[in-house]
């Protein structure tokens, strides 16, 4: 199997759910299939199938994130430098709206593009690994071309 890469971060996030989902999120879903099963008539009993429904989902994300974190290969980007790599944390400016962002690339698992955490499977991140500042990207993205230029690399 191929590790997956992960910030210290987005790895502490997948623990804190895990821990979540164990010790609040089954026993409390364990306890509300209990409670349905007394009211009778499992077949028409809209509470027990929903509960069975949620448990079922919860019982998935334990084996999802158990799988994700036992691949996770934990990188520090405050040891890294240079040119743009997993880790790093870049401001771009769009070239035809001068309209600066900021983001980090990360892991899939990690990514939230309105937190500013970019999946590094994504066209952008894939577009700005190598790149130095003051480098141009070109990035075909579903939305059409863009155009940035990369001002900062920080890697922290």
């Amino acid at each position: 199997m191929e590790k997956i890469p992960m910030t210290r971060a987005g790895h502490s996030a997948l623990e804190t759910e895990l821990k979540q989902l164990k010790s609040v999120e089954r026993p409390a879903i364990i306890k509300a299939i209990a409670e349905a099963r007394e009211h009778g008539d499992l077949s028409e009993n809209a509470e027990y199938h929903s509960a069975r429904e949620k448990q079922s989902f919860i019982e998935g994300r334990i084996k999802e994130l158990e799988g994700v974190l036992s691949l996770a290969e934990v990188i520090d980007p405050s040891k890294l430098s240079g040119a743009i790599k997993f880790g790093a944390k870049i401001t771009l400016v769009d070239e035809d709206t001068d309209e600066e962002k900021t983001w980090q690339i990360v892991g899939e698992h990690e990514a939230n593009i309105e937190n500013g955490l970019l999946n590094i499977k994504s066209p952008i991140a894939r577009a700005l690994i190598g790149k130095e500042e003051g480098d141009s990207v070109e990035v075909r993205t579903p939305g059409g071309e863009k155009s940035y230029e990369v001002l900062k690399i920080v890697y922290a």
